[in-house]
């Protein structure tokens, strides 16, 4: 049993070597240390390694076995590079920096069942950080279920980040109302919402193009 160092500087470096030179046994020693960086730095070590599994991530990801958000949104965040963790507890982390991780990581997924996305429209339309309702919107964008583009239209109408954010998550979806809520967005006071809105319609298929001659 490998036993690290209470000092943390130490123990961290041991952990993050660790990952480098495929030492699982160290890397693992590092989820049960004591500080919350070190804990941290072994999860990315072991997902370096290649041996870091859901069940891993799942303990470190909800409060009620992982006191610290650092290493919940860490675990969120490796998480992405895992289809089969489900993440729609993150989804009502206490800490909004862990739900904000949780979304990217369901967007890095591109798939979201019923309950998760039910979720990610309520984040995009009633988190009061701005931040969230940023990384929801950008994840119905990537999920691409036309059940969310209500809600990233509205997002059309939030703060400048999120308006931009929006914006690009119009890209996946053809119906009238993504094109509509585009072409409102040509008149947008931030001038990359604008240019984000102009690019993406440049780029979809006149609908009004003549149609080849014989």
């Amino acid at each position: 049993m490998i036993v690290l160092p209470d000092d943390v500087r130490a123990a961290r470096q041991l952990v993050a070597v660790a990952g480098h030179r495929n030492d699982a046994a160290t890397a693992r020693a590092g989820l049960a240390h004591p500080d919350e960086s070190v804990r941290a730095t072994a999860l990315g070590a072991l997902a370096r390694i290649g041996v870091l599994h859901a069940d891993s991530l799942k303990h470190h990801l909800f409060p009620r076995t992982e006191p610290s958000p650092l290493v919940r949104r860490r675990a969120a965040e490796l998480s992405a590079g895992l289809a089969d963790v489900v993440l729609l507890g993150a989804l009502h982390d206490p800490d909004w920096s862990v739900v904000e991780m949780a979304c990217w990581a369901i967007g890095e997924h591109e798939a979201a069942d019923d309950p998760t996305l039910e979720r990610l429209i309520q984040l995009g339309s009633e988190h009061e950080e701005s931040l969230v309702r940023e990384a929801a919107v950008a994840a119905l964008g990537a999920v691409g279920d036309p059940r969310g583009l209500p809600t990233i239209i509205a997002a059309t109408r939030d703060r400048a980040p999120v308006r931009r954010r929006a914006a690009v998550s119009l890209a996946p979806f053809d119906e009238p109302e993504a094109e509509n809520a585009l072409r409102e967005l040509l008149t947008d006071r931030d001038w990359q919402a604008r240019q984000i809105a102009e690019d993406l319609l440049d780029a979809r298929p006149s609908v009004d193009a003549p149609a080849d001659s014989a």
